[in-house]
């Protein structure tokens, strides 16, 4: 290649990759720049049309601002990329130059041991001391709670800076881990930091050496785990990672599956009785050992069990794929780690939609239910045997996956299951069982003309139910939510649910797919806007009632709220939204009661713990594929190019 195409990889990496993906195979974010259906658009529409789209259009919040240079050796690059796929058949991710090499620090920061550091049991892992956040969600059962009440509605103007720490540039859409006064946090790039929680004071860090072609994404990693003398790190090359938690040392590693056909990771494992457990991302692509979760031996990274999330041929549930072949049943991925109930030992996590989003660009229709996609599934952690299922949506062809949080509760004697999907439609469903019990409607919507409020089957309008190849049709939500994976939290004070929400719409075209190995991918175009009649107030928070499904308080805003919100027992939640600001709401009323306003776009899920007399609440900021939809959406909103970095404020009682 010469060097006028180096250029524009190294250009198409920094500007274009995040949301087409460094192979151009695209991602739910930015369509595929290779392939057939690529070429054969831009063939008739003229290749010099797409350097001016490109021009016109990328990249996302800087629109033209790029050098004509810049746009035309991207466009050089592109163009190279399809020549040598059509005459050679392409190969993701296969040239061995791409693979990362651990680069040298400028600094002569050396990693030190963290001392008299006690080993993390499976009764912390079940119940944390108050004073830790020891997983993803704090608890294992996903409430994104907190016992801790020294920062309360009274006192919480009285919170103060207490430090701050720059981050990796990239997806920043993590969620640190704080045990006996230790943070453990995750950067972009499959980097761990080991810091003290008290004043940000580094004292170890590790960065896994990832082969390029892995990352996707913008390399989101939205979790992690610990357990015992170990933290765990599902890699971007589809690996299992555990690293020595009290110095940052690599004890093994265990390869799921081969990153060269796409699979990958943007969350991580969850420790369920004692097991490693994990879903994967990628599996949008025809190949034959398609979607699935594992359970691994935490101790030496062996692989106990493999769950397929697809159901094959001549398996139960097979025929709900209609005809189709093996290896054209794709999707069922795991965006978000799951949740876990120690007294049932059951492990509870959602799959996505079948892949490509359109039914009929799958050669299927939506009477195909697809199974175990668009799902609640309840894992044995010892076993992976599925002891029941419930798919929310059957046959799903509009990209409103129902695969994001469980929120666990206990209530009246019962034990419940609460998950919400894009379409806002909140689910409460007995956890033992899977039998459904209710849902909400938290959104307005146009997609369902029917819902059965006793049996929740759910209904397309006709035009969705008919839809066929290039044929356009309109949504709201659109296909970023309604919900998206900005975590809902459990309000144990008032019995309630504080829910993120997008109030956007969209329109979606479904595309022919090629059906060949290693192909397939999301399969539609579509374009997002601001919901009718909400006067550019897209971004909204609620607290719903679980006592009996019905909305407490709504609050609306013109930014949208880009962080999980988090809950405490002083009657505070927390959440942070794409102007900057970092805000505490009174949980029962909905009035704000706290505000600061930091460097960039608040993302991520943010926690809280307590060392001492004293209470913190950490957030991240930064942006990453999001950044497709926001500058589409908000113009008018200030988003800077970059700003990682972890905020955390203290508040001392008194």
């Amino acid at each position: 290649m010469s060097q006028e195409l180096t250029k524009g990889e190294v250009l198409y990496e920094e500007h274009c990759s995040d949301c087409h993906s460094l192979s151009l195979r695209g991602t739910a974010h930015g369509s595929s720049l290779l392939g057939e259906q690529f070429i054969s658009k831009w063939e008739k529409e003229g290749f010099e049309n797409l350097l001016s789209v490109t021009k016109k259009s990328m990249p996302p919040g800087k629109q033209g601002l790029l050098s004509n240079e810049t746009y035309n050796q991207i466009h050089q690059y592109i163009l190279a990329s399809n020549d040598q796929e059509v005459d050679e058949s392409w190969v993701a991710f296969s040239d061995p130059s791409t693979i990362n090499q651990e680069e040298e620090r400028k600094t002569n920061f050396k990693n030190k041991p963290i001392l008299n550091f006690k080993n993390i049991t499976l009764k912390d892992i079940n119940n944390p001391p108050p004073s830790d956040w020891l997983s993803w969600r704090r608890t294992v059962d996903g409430q994104g709670h907190s016992p801790l009440n020294i920062i309360n509605t009274e006192n919480v103007n009285n919170l103060k800076l207490s430090w701050s720490l720059s981050m990796s540039e990239g997806s920043n859409q993590i969620t640190p881990l704080v045990s006996q006064g230790i943070m453990f946090l995750t950067n972009p790039g499959n980097t761990i930091q080991a810091l003290d929680a008290k004043n940000g004071e580094l004292i170890w860090e590790y960065s896994y050496p990832f082969p390029k072609g892995s990352k996707t994404l913008g390399g989101p990693t939205r979790n992690i785990a610990v357990f015992e003398d170990k933290i765990f790190m599902a890699t971007y090359d589809a690996s299992i990672i555990a690293l020595d938690i009290k110095t940052g040392k690599l004890l093994w590693k265990s390869q799921k599956a081969d990153f060269n056909d796409g699979y990958t990771h943007t969350s991580g494992p969850i420790i369920a009785n004692g097991v490693v457990v994990s879903g994967i991302n990628g599996c949008e692509r025809y190949i034959k050992e398609g979607c699935f979760i594992t359970g691994h031996n935490p101790d030496n990274g062996d692989e106990i069990w493999r769950t397929s999330t697809i159901a094959q041929p001549g398996s139960e549930h097979g025929d709900t794929w209609g005809d189709t072949e093996s290896i054209y049943r794709a999707g069922g991925d795991t965006w978000i780690p799951g949740s876990y109930d120690p007294k049932l030992n059951l492990f509870f996590i959602g799959t996505s939609q079948a892949k490509p989003w359109v039914a009929d660009s799958r050669g299927m229709t939506t009477e195909d239910s697809a199974l175990y996609t668009n799902s609640t599934l309840a894992i044995n952690p010892n076993t992976g045997k599925i002891e029941w299922f419930y798919q929310h949506i059957a046959g799903e062809t509009i990209d409103m996956e129902v695969g994001f949080e469980r929120v666990l509760v206990d209530y009246n004697n019962e034990k419940l299951l609460y998950t919400i999907g894009k379409d806002g439609i909140l689910w409460k469903m007995n956890r033992e069982n899977g039998k459904f019990i209710s849902l909400l409607e938290t959104v307005n919507q146009n997609i369902y003309q029917n819902i059965n409020y006793k049996t929740g089957k759910l209904t397309y309008r006709d035009d969705i139910l008919n839809s066929k190849i290039n044929k356009s049709f309109s949504v709201c939500p659109g296909i970023y939510g309604g919900h998206n994976w900005q975590a809902v939290s459990y309000d144990k004070k008032n019995n309630a649910l504080i829910i993120p929400l997008h109030q956007l719409c969209a329109d979606m075209i479904g595309r022919k797919v090629e059906k060949k190995e290693g192909f397939g991918g999301f399969g539609a175009d579509s374009r997002s806007y601001e919901k009718p009649g909400v006067n550019g107030k897209v971004g909204q928070i609620i607290s719903v009632d679980l006592n009996n499904m019905e909305i407490n308080w709504s609050h609306e805003q013109e930014a949208m709220f880009l962080t999980s919100s988090l809950t405490t027992a002083g009657g505070v939640t927390f959440i942070g939204d794409l102007d900057r600001y970092f805000k505490a709401f009174n949980s029962k009323t909905g009035e704000v009661v706290w505000k600061t306003r930091l460097s960039s776009a608040l993302h991520g899920f943010p926690i809280t713990y307590s060392i001492g007399n004293k209470q913190y609440v950490a957030i991240t900021t930064g942006m990453g594929v999001f950044r497709a939809l926001t500058s589409l959406i908000s113009p008018q909103i200030y988003q800077p190019d970059n700003g990682n970095a972890i905020y955390v404020f203290e508040l001392e009682s008194k």
